[in-house]
């Protein structure tokens, strides 16, 4: 089977019709909302504000349409905010929303609950910390920030963490109870002292980058456009059309794999194993094949954690075939998690052809090998739930939350920086500062 179905799961209408509602329906209504500081009784409405209303917005909007005519929660899409007035426009008048050029006052806006962030990289950080100073939840894309917002992604930990709000990151392959599962076989000594970890993602095609929408090859800043808005943080250059709306392709706001892609094949694998900050990094890569671009097409890294831990993680976009039980076709590489005793990975079985635990032990060991039948499955509809279930109960964390993006991200930003120095990146635990 394609590890797709496992890390980036897709969100078809048809994967909607598909899913159960009898069964969790009743509970998940009943829940209550709390937002500002008030509880928010089972039928109130959930009000939604969306930065970002692009491509990326639009699997959100579907999402958030189908719990609610499913009746499984009273949501609603109230106010969407963009730097490209055409696509603002769009969102507003399908909800029926307020619209707002500038994101502040959307989070001004106090009739809004929750934020969905779903813009370029570089904003998602600076736009998190501000939602959450707003008493807004967050649902933020991935990654949490860009390669050369470290700080940032500090901030935005000590700024959910002294706060009550609930921030769940978008690596919507987390829905999926099987890590969850693996993490309890992990904790209960199946695998004896872990010790190794690999995980990746391949794909033909830099569809993800060159091939982003151009909505109008010849706009203009202006009225209709805020390019100041849009570069934000990043180094300040003349308007380009293609930087605006394939932004994916530039290092300004981007990062490539390591970034874009790498963290829905390396969370999973830090939830499974408990990882927190690493020791060092070393990385490589470049572009390879894809030429009209500045972030690259390969990459891989190994990362090492003081527990005396290994994860590699390797990818590229000049082929999709991905090894062991993955397959061919784009997606992430089922992760391997090996320990003294041995292995856990996820394969079919040969009874019944449906994916399923399988525990190997490794050589003299004493342990018998194992499969286990996945419990739950999961997808994007089942992260928003579980974000959802975490405003309403402010005890429960979210299964991407702040402080795994903060793990996370932060080998991801010392692969970057590895890659592009030539060094080992190494981390200093007590100033949670990266040293490259």
């Amino acid at each position: 089977m394609s590890a797709q179905s496992l890390t980036s799961q897709s969100v078809s209408r048809r994967g909607f019709l598909q899913k159960t509602a009898a069964a969790t329906a009743a509970a998940a209504v009943a829940a209550p909302y709390v937002a500002r500081g008030q509880v928010l009784g089972a039928n109130s409405r959930i009000a939604v504000g969306f930065i970002g209303t692009g491509g990326r917005a639009q699997a959100h909007f579907g999402i958030l349409k189908w719990l609610k005519e499913q009746g499984k929660r009273p949501i609603e899409v109230v106010a969407v905010s963009d730097t490209y007035r055409p696509r603002m426009q769009n969102a507003a008048e399908r909800f029926k929303a307020k619209s707002y050029a500038d994101y502040r006052e959307l989070l001004a806006d106090k009739g809004v609950d929750l934020v969905c962030i779903a813009t370029p990289d570089h904003h998602h950080c600076p736009q998190a910390i501000a939602a959450v100073q707003a008493g807004k939840d967050v649902y933020c894309e991935k990654p949490v920030s860009h390669w050369r917002q470290f700080a940032l992604v500090k901030q935005l930990a000590a700024e959910v963490k002294k706060s009550d709000r609930a921030f769940q990151l978008g690596t919507q392959g987390m829905g999926d109870g099987v890590w969850r599962q693996m993490r309890q076989l992990v904790q209960d000594g199946l695998i004896g002292q872990p010790i190794h970890a690999e995980c990746g993602y391949f794909r033909v095609g830099d569809w993800g980058e060159r091939g982003m929408k151009i909505d109008d090859k010849d706009v203009k800043p202006g009225a209709d456009l805020n390019w100041k808005a849009f570069l934000g943080d990043a180094p300040k250059r003349p308007f380009d059309v293609s930087r605006y709306f394939r932004w994916r392709m530039y290092e300004d706001y981007a990062g490539g794999p390591v970034t874009d892609l790498f963290p829905h094949s390396f969370t999973p694998v830090a939830s499974v194993l408990g990882l927190k900050f690493p020791k060092e990094v070393v990385a490589t890569g470049g572009m390879f094949r894809y030429t009209e671009r500045e972030v690259p097409d390969t990459f891989n890294m190994l990362i090492s954690y003081p527990e005396k831990i290994t994860v590699a993680i390797l990818g590229t976009q000049g082929n999709d075939f991905q090894g062991g039980n993955g397959g061919r076709g784009p997606g992430g590489r089922i992760p391997t998690i090996r320990g003294w005793d041995g292995m856990l990975t996820i394969q079919n079985s040969l009874t019944t052809k449906k994916p399923e635990i399988v525990f190997v032990p490794a050589q003299g060991s004493n342990k018998k090998p194992k499969s286990f039948e996945i419990e739950k499955r999961g997808d994007l509809t089942d992260h928003w739930e579980n974000l959802l279930d975490c405003c309403a109960d402010r005890k429960q964390k979210p299964w991407s939350d702040v402080e795994m993006a903060y793990h996370v991200q932060t080998a991801l930003i010392m692969g970057m920086l590895a890659s592009r120095s030539g060094r080992t990146a190494k981390f200093d635990v007590g100033q949670q500062k990266i040293v490259v």
